[in-house]
């Protein structure tokens, strides 16, 4: 398996991770935290608090992620664009995880004699420059007769069959365009993350799946850009997760280490 290919999946599931962190916040504690007699308890306040890691993890650990990224464009004389990224992440053993990537991009030609649709007089633009921790759904479009949607769909209860299907190649990137250029859809992998594109004369797609680091939390971005009129333009993103129950021993590893590093804080 290719090295930077690991490292990238490794990223996105620990940042699915991190965007999923409150979805179990309600549920009762673990078994392993029953027996609390020889425990000595102290107020911690809410400075501390905020710093602690691992809110959403009572008792459940996430063991495998499927994220698919799909964006696609047609104008209207009939030109299309299409570019589409699916990434499988194994979380089956603790320091063994098994990462595939699959993806494509394709342009056709006009069909008709209509135009790009196209507005020279219109402009949308800025949306690219914001900044969100999570998830995050921008649309900016001027002109008439336009269609766009942002979709996301994020599944905590992904079957085992959900995270086997589907072809992967195993990081191999995809780009298009068509004969002159004015036309491209991309995927890429890079700082961690996977992106892909579209772009048009009328604007363009993209969706981000950016990794947490040190000045930021991860995020998920998903943005249309349309300058023109009678476009039609889909961004759509499926994040399937599948959580396992931890082990006491292994709650017991994650609250020691919380307290260390709280401790190492102060």
């Amino acid at each position: 398996m290719d090295r930077n290919l690991l490292t990238i999946g490794c990223a996105l599931c620990f940042t699915t991770c991190g965007l999923a962190s409150a979805a179990h916040a309600a549920e009762q504690p673990s078994a392993a935290f029953e027996d609390v007699s020889a425990l000595k308890l102290q107020p911690v306040d809410d400075a501390v608090l905020a710093n602690q890691t691992g809110k959403g993890i009572v008792g459940d650990i996430i063991s495998g992620v499927v994220v698919t990224l799909l964006s696609q464009w047609q104008l209207p004389n009939g030109a299309t664009a299409a570019a589409s990224g699916s990434l499988a992440i194994g979380m089956n053993t603790p320091n063994q995880p098994s990462v595939q990537f699959n993806s494509s991009a394709s342009v056709t030609g006009p069909n008709g004699t209509s135009g790009s649709g196209s507005n020279r007089n219109a402009s949308a633009s800025g949306g690219q420059n914001v900044s969100v921790n999570g998830v995050s759904q921008i649309a900016q479009i001027a002109g008439n007769g336009n269609l766009g949607t942002n979709q996301a769909l994020i599944d905590f209860d992904a079957s085992p069959g959900s995270m086997t299907q589907g072809s992967y190649n195993n990081a191999t990137l995809a780009a298009a365009s068509n004969a002159n250029g004015s036309v491209t859809a991309s995927v890429n992998l890079a700082n961690g993350g996977i992106s892909i594109a579209l772009r048009t004369p009328a604007g363009m797609a993209t969706q981000t799946i950016a990794p947490s680091s040190a000045q930021q939390a991860g995020a998920i971005a998903q943005l249309l850009q349309i300058a023109g009129n009678n476009q039609q333009v889909a961004n759509q993103l499926q994040l399937h997760l599948q959580t396992q129950q931890m082990s006491a021993s292994m709650l017991r590893q994650i609250g020691v280490l919380q307290a260390l590093q709280n401790s190492v804080r102060r």
